[in-house]
């Protein structure tokens, strides 16, 4: 079918423009990049990627301050007793680790042992892999960044159709942005040309829901100033509108939804002007925005951190997401959509209906899985002798594909599903074994962790695996957290920095960068045309650091859980081709279903030998390849990868490697987002019962956050033009606020005697932070903001310097929503007070 090897690529030329992606949010803009000595000296976007076209923010241009500078490690460190750390070698690093692991799965369980993390923003191929060293150990339970932040709104879509929705923003005629930015935060391509070509359109309007004038809400054609954590309200008064002034799609949503007669009685009992007045919104103003949404002809919504982390945010999704259900607004031009995945970030991977199905398929199924469940050893042995060599590898490759062609189309779904169930891990519901904490997606919610370690019950967590994140820093009350890792039997980080958790583990692994490594990001989650890349590394690794499926793979070499006659025979079989690869690989699993959670591994160790040394990762890439055109043929099969079964998964694989901007790999039509519904009646449910009922307790609810005590409302996360995730350490790479200022308006100010460059404290019911003022009437009275992204540690020749505001030093586990536990970051009851002029005087540079 297509040749196993390849050669490695030649160092490009030092004025060269190389591919890659933007790693700060989950847009992952194309760019274009000049390496000259292993420094990122010139950035640009790329006109050539499938999705941003050639757009890019500010922020990618400084990712030089990322990919150099003294924060990188480059050696292992383990923890002394008196918590300084020793540099240790990789194979006595690996070795400890992986027999203290064992130690703990002797003696307490592999479900004991806790992940964390595994992909952040741009890195998700590392955490793909680490789904291996998972199974290997046995361990049940994971968490990361979306169950502080998505698990709400993923429930309700769960709820309602069963995978997740993307706005078709570019040609909507009403936006409506809920507790979202995208002129500083993004999340959809191309997000300030978009955001600019609607605010010029007299026809098109965009909405914002926020408390804060953003960028934004400044652009918009109606801003809904709601008083902070009061957006249920808001949106449940614009859903009443809806419904009460008859502007739903009635036909619409008898022929396509299920139960929506209890979802309008609700609406209809809703007091819009008393619901107007508790959210601090004017009602004429709410219901002109409701009557815009009730008449556009495509409307398309996005709620992000703003909402998520605020009260009732579980709620405030399902009222957001009626907004355009009961307007009717799913698959057509400028609506909402069900995308595909190339696999998916969170949920359950879900083959698609074909638009023809293969003839005699249950029997061909039956017949075929039997042949694979009987023959994979004697399969494995004869093609593993061959081994790549002789006259016969040809041969033996080409009836490898001819099998794959006669029996694959049948057995696909069923081989390929328990695979990436195990390996998603998001088939796992259920509840936490001591909080009782609800499971999504095999989610931990964040703010349950640490009540999860620090207990006595016998059931409690007793190692954690952290990879590419940083939740001392970036999880409620990091003080706290940092108890429940030190309690702990073991705690292992890996990461390219010694960030404020590698501070507090047992050991700490140096990792390659994102630019020193083959990497790729899930973000799929674009309708009608999605686009996957995988990018290339643009330099060698930093000596002493490695990538992270290697070092899952050596940890899981020393468990020794997979046997080494295995992996040996699928070695040699990938030697053959990857016909014989994957028939050889399928059947394998297929006999040894226990070894679904491990293909990872099994990928890296075997196909991955066939690629040039530091390539091994794409084996992965392989995967994700065959599974997306099983899951979705006909799609991709539109974006120009028209071979069938197995072939197309090929086909796909070669684009993937090959085209370094990146490549479509679905093209739908919008009816198509139909098919993506999870219901098998292909309707949207409208009715969750646990939530109709929340709805109708917010009659009897008056909102207020604030106290004697706590008399301000803190945001703490303001997405502003120089933030993004921690993984930029350096302060210098901030143009604009270095600092990290507190912004209030000029209201607030005047009454505090405060000026911008003033120094404040604030006090919550956690903790206490000194800030330094910028006053800014984008803020209402009572409503103060921090960005995200401070108060990280970075070395300088006169010791570690912290700039900013650290906010999880005053966040709180117990405010949080009540079903899955989002904290409510962005409603955080705090105490202002200006710091006395004791020769500290104003702020030039706050550390």
């Amino acid at each position: 079918m297509t040749e196993t090897t390849d050669d490695a690529a030649p160092s490009p030329a030092a004025d060269s423009w190389q591919k890659t992606a933007c790693i700060l949010c989950e847009c992952n803009c194309g760019l274009e990049v000049q390496v000259t000595d292993g420094i990122l000296s010139k950035i640009r976007g790329d006109k050539e990627h499938p999705g941003s076209q050639g757009y890019s923010c500010e922020k990618p241009l400084r990712l030089d301050r990322y990919q150099n500078g003294v924060h990188r490690l480059d050696t292992p460190l383990r923890r002394r007793p008196d918590g300084t750390y020793e540099e240790i070698d990789w194979d006595t690093a690996l070795d400890e680790i992986a027999e203290r692991l064992a130690a703990v799965k002797a003696e307490h369980g592999g479900e004991r042992i806790f992940f964390y993390g595994g992909g952040g923003q741009g890195n998700h191929l590392g955490g793909a892999y680490g789904r291996g060293l998972f199974h290997a150990v046995g361990a049940k339970y994971m968490s990361n960044a979306l169950a502080q932040e998505k698990t709400s709104e993923g429930f309700v879509d769960l709820q309602l159709y069963g995978s997740h929705t993307s706005g078709d923003f570019e040609n909507s005629e009403v936006v409506v942005f809920v507790g979202k930015n995208p002129w500083q935060s993004h999340g959809m391509s191309r997000a300030r040309p978009v955001l600019k070509e609607i605010a010029r359109d007299p026809q098109r309007s965009i909405i914002v829901i926020d408390p804060r004038k953003s960028e934004t809400a400044a652009m918009a054609d109606h801003h809904l100033q709601i008083k902070p954590g009061t957006d249920a309200w808001c949106l449940a008064a614009l859903d009443a509108t809806l419904v009460q002034e008859k502007l739903i799609a009635e036909d619409w949503l008898s022929a396509h939804t299920v139960d929506v007669a209890e979802v309008l009685t609700l609406f209809r009992s809703i007091d819009i002007a008393d619901y107007a007045r508790r959210c601090g919104v004017p009602e004429d103003a709410l219901r002109a925005a409701a009557r815009r949404i009730g008449n556009a002809g495509s409307v398309a919504t996005y709620e992000d951190l703003g909402v998520q982390q605020s009260p009732n945010s579980t709620v405030s999704a399902y009222l957001q997401k009626m907004l355009w259900i009961l307007t009717g607004n799913f698959a057509k031009p400028g609506g909402m959509h069900i995308h595909s995945w190339m696999f998916p970030l969170a949920g359950k991977w879900f083959p698609l209906e074909r638009d023809t199905t293969p003839r005699f398929e249950t029997a061909r199924r039956t017949t075929g899985l039997q042949a694979m469940r009987r023959g994979a050893g004697g399969l494995r042995w004869i093609l593993s002798h061959l081994d790549g060599r002789g006259p016969l590898t040809a041969l033996a490759e080409r009836a490898a594909t001819l099998a794959m062609k006669s029996s694959f189309d049948a057995v696909a779904v069923a081989v390929a599903g328990p695979i990436a169930d195990r390996t998603s891990n998001s088939t796992q519901f259920g509840t936490t074994p001591v909080t009782g904490a609800r499971i999504l997606w095999g989610l931990i919610p964040c703010n349950s962790i640490a009540d999860e370690i620090l207990t006595d019950h016998p059931d409690r967590l007793r190692a954690m695996w952290i990879e590419s994140s940083n939740p001392l820093h970036s999880l409620a009350d990091s003080e706290r957290f940092r108890r429940a890792m030190r309690s702990l039997d073991l705690t292992v980080v890996v990461d390219v920095a010694l960030t404020e958790t590698a501070r507090e583990a047992d050991y700490v692994l140096p990792a390659s960068s994102q630019f020193e490594k083959y990497e790729a990001s899930l973000f799929t989650l674009h309708f009608p045309h999605n686009s996957f890349q995988l990018r290339t590394p643009l330099m060698a690794p930093l000596p002493g650091t490695r990538p992270e499926p290697e070092i899952h793979a050596a940890i899981i070499d020393r468990l020794g859980v997979v046997d080494p006659d295995v992996v040996a025979s699928l070695a040699a079989t990938a030697r053959v081709g990857r016909s014989a690869f994957a028939l050889s690989l399928f059947s394998t699993v297929e006999q040894k279903p226990e070894l679904a959670g491990l293909l990872p591994y099994l990928l890296y160790r075997t196909l991955g030998t066939t690629f040039e040394p530091g390539g091994e990762a794409k084996a992965m890439i392989w995967g994700f390849a065959q599974l997306a055109c099983i899951a979705q043929p006909d799609s991709v099969s539109r974006a120009g990868f028209t071979a069938r079964g197995a072939e197309q998964g090929e086909q796909l694989f070669d684009a993937i490697i090959s085209r370094r901007q990146g490549v479509r790999f679905t093209d739908d039509n919008y009816e198509d987002a139909w098919r993506y519904i999870r219901h098998a009646d292909r309707k949207i449910h409208t009715a969750i019962p646990e939530l109709i009922e929340e709805i109708k307790l917010l009659d009897h609810v008056e909102p207020c956050y604030t106290s004697a005590e706590f008399p301000f409302i803190l945001s703490a996360g303001e997405r502003r033009s120089f933030t993004a995730n921690v993984i930029i350490r350096d302060p210098d790479w901030r143009r604009r606020d270095r600092e990290g200022s507190l912004r209030m308006c000029s209201h607030d100010a005047d009454a505090m005697a405060v000026a911008t460059g003033d120094l404040v404290s604030l006090t919550t019911e956690t903790g206490t932070a000194t800030a330094v003022v910028e006053v800014n009437d984008m803020m209402q009275p009572g409503h103060v903001s921090l960005p995200n992204g401070m108060g990280v540690s970075y070395p300088t020749d006169d010791g570690d310097v912290v700039v900013g505001v650290a906010l999880n030093t005053l966040t709180s586990v117990r405010r949080r929503d009540k079903f899955f536990g989002n904290p409510w970051h962005k409603t955080l009851p705090v105490r202002i007070e200006p710091v006395a002029a004791d020769g500290q005087g104003r702020l030039g540079n706050m550390t």
